[in-house]
């Protein structure tokens, strides 16, 4: 039987920043613990980039993970929208970089297949699955969507070489 592993789950956002940890043994999949990192839009953007960064490093650092995994960008309305949302991403994937992880990024059409069975799946549907896939876990918006990549690492780790997947 194999030993337990960990794995953050990430959901970028430069507003708001989901996270949420389960742990997998064999196809055991378990809530572990999840949230949203939420920084204040009136600071400047070197601030809020801290902010991200920071409080990943302090969950890290509480819950040990042994892997982590993030959504990959998908769209934003115009350029400067999407360089601001890259920013985020990059303060959020440092985090376990630094902390020596291997940190995986999967498409978000792939999150939705590997959670809810279809790559169309909305946020509600995201949502109710996890919920469904681990028990006594309440999550919604930043942090259900978290784990959601956090369940498709799950599914896809063994298979793939760490980076990204499409």
């Amino acid at each position: 039987m194999s030993a337990a592993i960990r794995i953050l789950g990430i959901d970028p956002g430069l507003r708001h920043t989901g996270w949420g940890i389960i742990s997998v043994e064999g196809a055991r999949l378990s809530f572990v613990a999840e949230g949203r990192i939420s920084a204040k839009t009136d600071l400047p953007l070197s601030d809020r980039l801290m902010t991200i960064h920071a409080a990943l490093e302090v969950i890290i650092a509480e819950h040990k993970p042994d892997e982590a995994a993030a959504e990959e960008t998908f769209m934003a309305t115009n350029a400067a929208s999407a360089l601001k949302l890259g920013h985020a991403r990059a303060a959020a994937l440092l985090a376990p970089a630094r902390a020596g992880l291997p940190v995986a990024e999967y498409a978000a059409r792939l999150v939705k297949k590997s959670v809810v069975g279809t790559g169309g799946a909305d946020k509600g549907q995201v949502a109710a699955m996890v919920g469904i896939l681990l028990p006594g876990c309440k999550a919604r918006d930043d942090a259900a969507d978290a784990l959601a990549v956090a369940i498709c690492h799950a599914h896809h780790r063994t298979t793939r070489n760490l980076g990204s997947a499409a």
